[in-house]
C-alpha cells in the first residue's frame, strides 16, 4: 500500500516538475498519508475503502504548491543573509513582524547565520544546505521539509524547534540545545551530537543508525518507531529514556548507567546489556 500511496503522490506532483526540497515534502506528505491509512483500517476499512478514503482527504495540491517556487527566481541583493529571512517575511505579509511570522520555501545555501536571532521562525521546504546556525537563536524554530545537510548548529538554541520530513545527513549538533525539540522523519546519517542538551528531546519514525550519542546525559529522550541500528550509547546515561517500538537489538549499550525502568524496557527489547549499570 505504500508504493500505491507513493504513486498517487507522484502523479499529483507530476504537473509542477521539480522544486525545492521535492522529495522532503512528498516523504512528509506519504508519512501523513499512511497514518491516515492505518487508522482507517484499525477502524474496520477494507484496504480499497481505506484507500479511497485516505487520497480524497489529501485535498488539492494547488494549495499545497501556492508558494513553491518551480524555476529559478530573481535574486534579489540583500546586506546579509539575516536582511534576506528579514524581507521575505515583510514582502510576503506585509505587516509587522511578530512571533507567528513564517518564511518558507527561500534559499540560503552555504550562507553564515551564525549567532543569528531567528526565534519562532519557520523555515518550512527551504534549502539550508551547509548553512552556519553555530550560537544562533533559533527556539521554536521549524524545519518541516527543509534540506539541511552539513548545516551546522554547535552551540545553537534549538530549545522546542520542530523538524519534520528534513534532509539531517552530516549536520553537526554538537553542544546544542534541543531540550524539548520534537523531531520526525528525519534522517540523520553523519550527524554528530556530542554536548548535545538532548533532555526531553523527541525523535519519531527518525533514521538515527550508526549515530553516536557516547558519554552524553540523556534525560527524558523519546526514541519512537526509530532506527537505531548501530546507534552507540557507549558510557552514556540515561535516565527515565523511552524506546517505544525503536529497533534497539543491535544498538550499542557498553559501559552505559541507566534507571531501572529504562533497562527493563530495552531488556524486554531484547537488547544487549552486557556490561550496562542500573541505578
Amino acid at each position: 500500500m505504500e508504493r500505491k500511496l507513493q504513486q498517487f503522490l507522484d502523479e499529483a506532483f507530476k504537473p509542477y516538475g521539480e522544486f525545492p526540497a521535492h522529495t522532503d515534502v512528498k516523504q512528509e506528505l506519504l508519512v501523513n498519508l499512511k497514518e491516515k491509512y492505518n487508522d482507517l483500517k484499525k477502524h474496520g476499512k477494507t484496504d480499497e475503502e481505506a484507500y479511497q478514503a485516505t487520497v480524497e482527504s489529501f485535498g488539492d495540491v494547488a494549495e499545497i504548491m501556492e508558494n513553491v517556487p518551480h524555476q529559478a527566481q530573481t535574486q534579489k541583493r540583500y546586506e546579509s543573509p539575516v536582511e534576506k529571512v528579514r524581507t521575505v517575511i515583510d514582502e510576503t505579509f506585509g505587516i509587522a513582524r511578530d512571533k507567528y511570522s513564517r518564511v518558507k520555501h527561500i534559499s540560503l545555501v552555504d550562507a553564515d547565520l551564525a549567532g543569528a536571532k531567528l526565534a519562532n521562525e519557520d523555515f518550512t521546504g527551504s534549502d539550508l544546505r551547509n548553512v552556519v546556525f553555530d550560537k544562533a537563536d533559533l527556539s521554536n524554530a521549524f524545519f518541516r521539509g527543509a534540506a539541511l545537510k552539513a548545516a551546522s548548529f554547535a552551540g545553537a538554541n534549538l530549545h522546542s524547534a520542530e523538524f519534520s520530513g528534513a534532509d539531517l545527513q552530516d549536520v553537526c549538533l554538537d553542544g546544542a540545545d534541543l531540550s524539548g525539540a520534537k523531531i520526525k522523519s528525519s534522517a540523520f546519517k553523519g550527524a554528530t551530537f556530542k554536548g548535545a542538551n538532548l533532555s526531553a528531546t523527541e525523535f519519531h519514525q527518525s533514521d538515527l543508525s550508526n549515530v553516536s550519542f557516547e558519554g552524553m546525559t540523556l534525560n527524558g529522550t523519546v526514541f519512537k518507531n526509530t532506527s537505531l541500528k548501530h546507534t552507540s550509547f557507549k558510557n552514556a546515561t540515561l535516565i527515565n529514556v523511552v524506546f517505544h517500538h525503536s529497533t534497539v537489538k543491535h544498538t550499542i549499550f557498553t559501559g552505559a548507567t541507566m534507571d531501572k525502568l529504562t533497562f527493563a524496557i530495552l531488556k524486554g527489547a531484547k537488547a544487549d546489556l552486557e556490561g550496562v549499570k542500573v541505578q
